[in-house]
C-alpha cells in the first residue's frame, strides 16, 4: 500500500490550500481515508474523514473551512482548505483503514503565516 500527499505550501493567514493523496496497492473503495495532522509538539490529530459510502466527519477547528472528498475512479482523497489560519500549520497525513489495517502516507507540510 502507498499513499502520496501532495499540494503543502507555505501560504498567508486567510488563503487556500488543496491537498491530495494517491492511493496505490489497495482496493480504494474498501477503505475508510482520512486526513490527519500533527504540529511541533502536540499529537497527531484527525482533522477530517470520509467513509466507503461517502459521509464525512470534521474536527470542531476545521469545521465550515475544510472539505474532504474522494475521486474512486483515480484513487483519491483531497482536502480542501480554506481561510487558513496560523494554528493549521502542521504536517499533514493520509491514513487509509480497511478491514486489514491502517495505513499512512508521509506526510506534507502546511505552514500557514500571518
Amino acid at each position: 500500500v502507498q499513499l502520496v500527499e501532495s499540494g503543502g505550501g507555505l501560504v498567508q493567514a486567510g488563503g487556500s490550500l488543496r491537498l491530495s493523496c494517491a492511493a496505490s496497492g489497495m482496493i480504494f473503495i474498501s477503505n475508510d481515508m482520512a486526513w490527519y495532522r500533527q504540529a511541533p509538539g502536540k499529537q497527531r490529530e484527525l482533522v477530517a474523514e470520509i467513509t466507503k459510502p461517502g459521509s464525512t466527519n470534521y474536527a470542531d477547528s476545521v469545521k465550515g473551512r475544510f472539505t474532504i472528498s474522494r475521486d474512486n475512479a483515480k484513487n483519491t482523497v483531497n482536502l480542501q482548505m480554506n481561510s487558513l489560519k496560523p494554528d493549521d500549520t502542521a504536517v499533514y497525513y493520509c491514513a487509509a483503514r480497511d478491514i486489514w489495517g491502517s495505513y499512512w502516507g508521509q506526510g506534507t507540510q502546511v505552514t500557514v503565516f500571518s
